[in-house]
């Protein structure tokens, strides 16, 4: 299980990096960045905080967030070792995968380049990237497997 769950995260860091080296050529430059959908727009923002622009605007240095991803991500690959079904490995190297995309930004640039855009009428979603929504992904299954699936082993 650790191969798949470290080979996964790996995927997620390469897809993550891509699509931010797209987004840093084609949204920098432009303030209004670019509609694709009636709900989604392509546009560069950088992230300074923690999820979502929480705590941003310099409260906490780059430098400590990404000490603090990193030893997060020690724990889920000592759990990832753990790890007893595939689904399990997949969702903690989604997580990985996301958290180490991540730090790489906060060291490269001392923030997270973020780009997507979701919106609905005149509400916005917090702009995020491909590995805050790996992040989340691998989260809400691992919950899942916790709360409907684990439960079920354990019977």
């Amino acid at each position: 299980m650790p191969r798949l769950g470290l080979m996964v995260a790996a995927l997620v860091i390469v897809a993550d990096w891509i699509t931010k080296l797209w987004a840093l050529d084609a949204l920098g430059g432009d303030r209004y960045g670019m509609e694709v959908l009636p709900f989604l727009n392509l546009i560069l923002v950088w992230n300074r905080g923690i999820s979502f622009g929480m705590f941003g605007g310099g409260a906490l240095p780059p430098w400590l967030l990404a000490a603090v991803a990193l030893a997060v991500t020690l724990v889920l690959v000592i759990w990832l070792r753990k790890a007893d079904s595939r689904r399990v490995a997949i969702a903690i190297g989604l997580v990985i995968g996301g958290a180490v995309g991540n730090v790489v930004d906060r060291f490269r640039f001392g923030a997270v380049a973020d780009f997507i855009d979701i919106y609905w009428g005149d509400y916005h979603w917090p702009a995020f990237n491909l590995a805050d929504g790996a992040i989340s992904v691998g989260v809400v299954i691992l919950l899942i497997d916790a709360l409907l699936i684990g439960g079920e082993r354990h019977k």
